[in-house]
């Protein structure tokens, strides 16, 4: 049951964050053409901007301790910048 909801999990996280990214690159390329996101995507361009500062900041300490663990550092930090607190879970795990 606890490997489902972790799969169910890495696969949100991952569509979510992915999604997080497109909406900031669009975004910088609106602003290229001095333009601006529709006002009603204003609060889901912010709780995307969270999420990304959050997995940012997973994916920093699950690279800096992969190397202690013998897992690639730069794989397992994007690894877990897209899934998110399930990949620093396995990664402490083993």
């Amino acid at each position: 049951m606890k490997q489902q909801i972790f799969l169910l999990i890495k696969i949100s996280s991952t569509i979510l964050i992915t999604g997080a990214l497109g909406l900031e690159l669009w975004n910088i390329y609106l602003h290229l053409q001095n333009n601006s996101l529709p006002t009603n995507l204003n609060s889901v361009f912010w709780i995307g901007n969270i999420a990304l500062i959050a997995h940012s900041i997973e994916g920093l300490i699950a690279a800096f301790n992969a190397n202690y663990r013998q897992k690639n550092p730069v794989t397992y930090g994007i690894y877990t910048f897209f899934v998110g607190f399930v990949g620093l879970q396995e990664l402490f795990a083993n």
